[in-house]
């Protein structure tokens, strides 16, 4: 379909992309330092370095090809399923992310016909060497990745750019604003806009993107993480006898806070154990070293070592396994909360019957803590002493645990269906095939 009309970049703006693009190139001989820096931190494999230039070992299927990106672990689960409808309609895709953990997932989870490569770098030349080997119909980013080479190149071929599942902060949003010649001229280049909430949807449509929807937040309708049998009939054999709780996806800060909580907890409960996850698993050799030094004892899982009575801490350093956590442990604190991060998706531990413990800042998932807040399906905590008191009281009291459970369940009914919004909002893009979708009701416009 024709993409719309877009934005004429005043003066000002044309400066301003024509140094991005100027940075972008002298940039290139020193890209691959920066992917070695980041690979010493284990953020990248430079054995699939090429990727990051745009280049592929893998052959463009013949027929459709549908672009689709995500940065990282939440938005690819999120994206997912969607990914799955379109390999089921017959689409292939080539679906890219920037970090290694959510390449993992992809390798594990992408449907026949989907291939995962890493995103190319927001450099006009390594874009278009992505492009001339894939030639997408459509490209479809999630949330707010949004990159200035690579919208005014795919506007450029006249590849539509849908961005689903969209959201942007309201500081990124006055931030934009801030430049408003360059948003329009960026955000006039994005055909579609299919946004979490309305007030998304309003951020998008005041920087001049020309079609919004409200489609809701797909991470509603992902299936809950995996575990299998065996995995979890192990870690229960690993854990027996200890009453346990889980820190998810915890961020630097936050370790020494759930840490504090837990010697408190074993004045009322010395059988405790305390399951901490880490968002980024590559830090558990300086997380174990922090917490050994401040006198507990750990056991970490990448290490395979054994729980033992000394065992205050469980450390699991490892990628994709809270879906064993979840399952096991009644309740969990979701990380980047006590810190001014944003927070962590409580979607996945409220599908798996764990009643949800968080701090104040979250709000990358506002809309989603505001219900189960509300519902009475979590509990918020602002520090060590009332993470310590709020996980004493629900370890002693199953009942409790399992009328907040169900009520984070009720509060996140209402807000399922996105993703049957989003398949019908896409329905123009995917030709005949789009013509014959049905079943959903379509999303509310903004504009």
């Amino acid at each position: 379909m024709p993409l719309p009309t877009a934005a004429r970049p005043d003066l000002g703006t044309a400066a301003l992309l024509a140094a991005y693009r100027a940075a972008g190139f002298i940039s290139i001989p020193f890209i691959p330092l920066s992917l070695v820096y980041r690979a010493l931190r284990r953020k990248e494999t430079m054995r699939r370095a090429r990727e990051r230039f745009g280049g592929s070992t893998i052959a463009r299927p013949p027929g459709r090809v549908f672009w689709v990106h995500a940065a990282s672990v939440g938005e690819t689960n999120a994206v997912m399923p969607l990914i799955d409808r379109l390999a089921a309609l017959g689409i292939a895709v080539v679906f890219t992310s920037v970090t290694i953990t959510a390449a993992e997932i992809a390798r594990r989870r992408l449907p026949p016909g989907a291939v995962h490569q890493f995103s190319p770098v927001d450099v006009p030349l390594l874009v278009s060497r992505f492009l001339n080997h894939w030639q997408p119909e459509c490209a479809i980013f999630v949330e707010s990745e949004l990159w200035p080479a690579t919208i005014m190149k795919l506007h450029d071929r006249h590849i539509p750019l849908v961005v689903v599942n969209a959201r942007l902060s309201q500081r990124s949003f006055e931030s934009w604003q801030r430049l408003p010649g360059l948003s329009r001229t960026l955000f006039s280049r994005i055909p579609l806009c299919l946004a979490q909430t309305a007030k998304d949807g309003e951020r998008y449509a005041g920087l001049g993107a020309p079609q919004v929807a409200v489609t809701g937040n797909l991470k509603f309708d992902a299936p809950p993480p995996a575990a299998s049998e065996a995995g979890l009939a192990a870690f229960r054999k690993l854990a027996e006898g200890r009453p346990l709780w889980v820190a998810a996806s915890t961020h630097p800060g936050e370790e020494e806070i759930v840490a504090a909580a837990h010697r408190q907890i074993r004045r009322k409960i010395p059988a405790a154990l305390t399951v901490i996850a880490p968002r980024h698993p590559t830090r558990g050799a300086d997380i174990r070293t922090a917490l050994t030094g401040l006198g507990f004892g750990v056991a970490q899982r990448s290490l395979n070592e054994p729980v033992t009575p000394a065992t205050d801490i469980y450390l699991a350093d490892t990628l994709n396994e809270l879906g064993i956590f979840y399952r096991v442990a009644p309740v969990a604190f979701l990380g980047g909360s006590l810190i001014p991060h944003g927070g962590q998706n409580p979607i996945e531990p409220a599908r798996l019957d764990t009643v949800i413990l968080h701090g104040p800042h979250v709000h990358n998932f506002e809309e989603v803590y505001a219900a189960i807040d509300s519902g009475g399906g979590a509990i918020p905590v602002k520090d060590a002493p009332s993470l310590a008191s709020e996980v004493t009281a629900l370890l002693e009291n199953p009942a409790a645990v399992r009328r907040k459970a169900e009520a984070a369940e009720r509060a996140l009914r209402p807000l399922c269906g996105a993703m049957d919004r989003t398949i019908v909002a896409l329905a123009p893009y995917l030709g005949e095939t789009g013509n014959r979708l049905e079943g959903a009701r379509p999303a509310a416009l903004v504009r």
